[in-house]
């Protein structure tokens, strides 16, 4: 088993049995695992009786929630309008690089993730990442290598 049904139970306890709680109790096992397991989202779908169908397409539709293990540093680079004209596309290629992955997968010591976004809501600070949903602005190149070495600084300290 993948997941504890307890843990699920609990999530479920906060919200409520019923198809309205669907999305947080999904958020929840998500900040839990780091991902949503299938064995989870089958379990939650049973619980909720809803359909397994319908709490797999929440889980696809929200790029927040993920179905695959994500790494314990989650890097999101913004690619909507504002970001994009900015140079984002040069900085998420600069994260792939310096992370020795592509967008949308994860270093094979689970440490990293790289994903895009299509907004992140702070256009007025694009181009815009997060990682581990801290908001890091106004990135260049050379800010890259900053919060990369911080992440890097606090992973040795944990």
């Amino acid at each position: 088993m993948d997941f504890d049904s307890q843990r699920i139970d609990e999530f479920i306890g906060r919200y409520g049995s019923d198809r309205s709680s669907l999305i947080q109790v999904l958020q929840d096992i998500q900040a839990e695992y780091n991902y949503i397991p299938k064995g989870a989202l089958e379990y939650l779908a049973q619980a909720l009786k809803v359909p397994f169908s319908e709490a797999y397409n929440v889980a696809t539709f929200y790029e927040a929630l993920s179905l695959t293990p994500k790494g314990r540093n989650h890097v999101c680079v913004c690619l909507g309008t504002a970001c994009h004209v900015r140079g984002a596309q040069l900085i998420l290629e600069k994260f792939e690089r310096e992370l020795g992955i592509e967008e949308g997968q994860t270093s094979e010591d689970g440490e990293y993730s790289l994903d895009r976004v299509g907004c992140l809501g702070s256009c007025a600070l694009g181009p815009v990442i997060t990682i581990n949903g801290t908001y890091h602005g106004h990135m260049t190149m050379a800010k890259v290598d900053k919060v990369l070495k911080t992440a890097k600084a606090e992973e040795k300290d944990n």
